[in-house]
């Protein structure tokens, strides 16, 4: 055995020896492919422990009457939008987390902390995002339960480092997501590409940029990488722009946001209806209750694009902040 395994492994290596449950067996095992030093001494080892997340799996799958153990990877979208944050090791994932949301990710000083998917909300205006925090996600081994969560968000936030090498993390990650037919949107798909591809809303967001010598190497990023996606710099240590990562994933989202009232009534601006840019009224009513797709006459609408309290039709295009006085 290698001599040169960090404490880090070896404790995931007891617990995989204690494992009681398949799950736990795999998880365990997922940990210590990703802190096992990448070098040739090590290649025997990794190969063993492909086989056995495999075999695992196998098993799990061939199990006959069994109750069904939920993925770690199989979070429940929550919020006006799912964003996935994905990166290197050590980018800060865990810690944007935790300055921006309720959950609580391990933190420390080492690459690999985060070996599950972590979800936390952010709160942003009168409105939440569901932030999850995921593993180091590099080209050494990539779990395609992951690659399905990040397939299913509705936003990916790639998140790098801006004192390592910032445009190799960068081309690194990329690669990855085109492994797994990943594309941001509006880029053009390479040919030969035959099986679906999967265009995400995609962003990405910068850490460490806290001095004006890391904004110059910020701008030389966007000069030499030109990322097909809106880029952010950021510095979660003295907590820049972090406002700004916001409303970068509401602008990125597609969303706005309308309230309803009743008659003679003030709305409630603090419970927005959360709907899709360009949605009608028809397309609210039904969000509201499906009866009033039906039973809609008419509403009036209170906005910036039209005069207070005008009365218009089911065809009416909503705008963020409307508020909306539905007749049946």
């Amino acid at each position: 055995m290698p001599a040169n395994l960090p404490p880090t492994y070896l404790e995931a290596e007891r617990r995989y020896r204690e494992a009681k449950t398949t799950e736990e067996k795999i998880e365990a095992l997922e940990e210590m492919l990703a802190l096992i030093p990448k070098h040739k001494g090590t290649d025997k080892m990794q190969a063993d422990i492909k086989h056995r997340i495999s075999k695992h799996r196998e098993e799990a799958q061939k199990r006959k009457g069994a109750v069904k153990q939920k993925s770690m990877y199989a979070i429940e979208k929550e919020g006006a939008a799912q964003v996935i944050v994905i990166g290197p090791p050590n980018t800060g994932k865990s810690s944007l987390i935790t300055a921006l949301t309720n959950a609580e990710p391990e933190i420390a000083p080492f690459p690999h902390t985060t070996h599950r998917p972590t979800p936390g909300m952010a709160p942003f205006e009168n409105i939440q995002f569901q932030l999850i925090d995921t593993p180091p996600l590099t080209s050494d081994y990539v779990d395609p339960l992951m690659m399905d969560l990040v397939r299913r968000a509705d936003i990916v936030a790639i998140l790098l480092d801006i004192t390592a090498d910032l445009i190799g993390q960068y081309e690194e990650i990329m690669a990855v997501l085109k492994e797994y037919r990943i594309f941001p949107e509006k880029v053009e798909v390479p040919e030969g590409v035959r099986r679906p591809v999967f265009f995400k809303r995609c962003m990405v967001v910068v850490n460490k940029v806290d001095s004006p010598a890391r904004q110059e190497d910020f701008a030389t990023f966007l000069e030499l990488a030109t990322p097909a996606m809106p880029s952010l710099a950021i510095s979660i240590l003295n907590g820049s722009n972090l406002d700004a990562f916001l409303r970068g994933i509401y602008d990125l989202a597609g969303i706005i946001r309308v309230y309803s009232k009743n008659p003679g009534k003030e709305p409630d601006l603090d419970e927005p209806f959360v709907i899709p840019r360009h949605s009608t009224l028809e397309d609210l009513a039904g969000r509201i209750h499906k009866d009033f797709l039906t039973r809609l006459k008419y509403a009036r609408i209170w906005g910036e694009a039209v005069h207070d309290g005008m009365m218009v039709q089911r065809d009416y295009v909503m705008h963020d902040g409307d508020i909306v006085e539905i007749h049946l």
